[in-house]
């Protein structure tokens, strides 16, 4: 199904700062993998998911030729809760190893190419199942350039998604990380599952 003919235009750099915050979840429903035990609980609680959000984090490059050693952190989040694996942790592996095999569970991000060749090459994990949201958007919207998460929810919910520079070059792979780099690596995650949920109830094929 296209939908051009009939959507909104999509919001400029000019009117989305003036839009009201996009809320995500709080810390409440922020689950941060620390345990063989936990690794095994947010496993089974994600299996019961046919579709989850899902992104990565990385610890940022500053040279030039500088070789990512990312992900760190990967996130997958249902519409109500968040579960971050660290990839400093073996024990999160199998896990995370499960879910991204799965070709019975869809993950649904943006732009997740690099991702997953950083997944293959770090893990040699091999996703199966990766719905990324920018090719939707370019099919139904008749968009050229990607469009990214802040774009993506101003347009859906009228809603401006908050990144923070500075959650974003942080250090993500300390094994101990803030309450801040918590929210922001699982609202990019549940902001991804929020898209696709309110694409699919405008009517639009997501694959």
């Amino acid at each position: 199904m296209t939908y051009r003919q009939n959507s909104p235009p999509l919001q400029t750099r000019d009117t989305i700062p003036k839009m009201a915050p996009f809320i995500g979840l709080n810390l409440t429903n922020v689950h941060l993998v620390t345990t063989p035990q936990e690794a095994a609980s947010a496993l089974n609680n994600l299996l019961c998911n046919p579709f989850l959000g899902f992104d990565t984090e990385s610890r940022p490059t500053f040279r030039k030729g500088q070789k990512s050693e990312g992900p760190h952190v990967l996130q997958f989040a249902t519409q109500h809760s968040a579960y971050l694996f660290q990839t400093y942790f073996a024990f999160c592996r199998p896990a995370v190893a499960e879910i991204l095999e799965s070709k019975h569970i869809s993950k649904i991000g943006f732009g997740l190419n690099d991702d997953i060749k950083r997944i293959a090459g770090k893990f040699q994990i091999q996703s199966q199942a990766i719905i990324d949201l920018n090719h939707t958007f370019k099919r139904n919207f008749g968009q050229k350039n990607s469009v990214g998460v802040k774009t993506a929810i101003a347009l859906l919910f009228n809603r401006r998604f908050i990144k923070s520079h500075k959650a974003t070059t942080s250090n993500w792979s300390n094994r101990v990380l803030s309450e801040k780099q918590l929210l922001y690596a699982a609202n990019d995650a549940f902001a991804a599952i929020a898209v696709y949920t309110a694409l699919k109830k405008r009517g639009i094929e997501v694959v």
